[in-house]
């Protein structure tokens, strides 16, 4: 019996291969499918969520701040025990729309095993917005203009045939 094979195209797909600030590889790696129609929806999605969570965490820090503090029911105030709440509301709900662009586990990758923080997703905020998101936006416009020569040069072809 013959094994059939079929060749896949991973030539649209973007692989990040992370390393740490001394410049060792870290062995994770980050792939995107430029394929992907939903790409730069999902990225989209992420910085909106990203925005409104940001606007949501400085609002509720706020509430917090102007009403008095009382004695909380075992070692910090109340309004001590709110504000721990709140910073781990926040990086929760972000870790979740990080991960909905990077992938499972996305943002563990970026941040090498350190447990997710306020000043740790500030990082991968960054890392998303000034490096992953140039690749993208630049390889995407490669595919665009590949399918564009493509595609307007067979629309000509067949106006001449007709």
């Amino acid at each position: 019996m013959t094994d059939n094979y079929i060749q896949i195209n991973k030539g649209n797909l973007l692989e990040i291969k992370l390393k740490t600030e001394e410049g060792i590889d870290t062995g994770e790696k980050l792939v995107f499918d430029l394929e992907d129609v939903e790409l730069p929806l999902r990225m989209q999605e992420v910085l909106e969520r990203n925005k409104k969570n940001k606007e949501c965490f400085k609002n509720q820090i706020t509430l917090i701040q102007k009403r008095p503090d009382v004695k909380g029911k075992k070692l910090l105030t109340k309004n001590e025990e709110d504000t721990v709440k709140a910073v781990k509301d926040f990086v929760d709900k972000s870790v979740e729309a990080f991960n909905l662009f990077l992938g499972e586990n996305g943002v563990q990758k970026l941040l090498y095993g350190r447990k997710p923080s306020v000043e740790g997703l500030l990082e991968v905020e960054d890392i998303v917005v000034n490096q992953i998101q140039p690749l993208l936006d630049k390889n995407m416009a490669d595919i665009m203009e590949k399918l564009k020569n493509k595609y307007s040069k067979k629309d000509k072809e067949e106006i001449e045939v007709l």
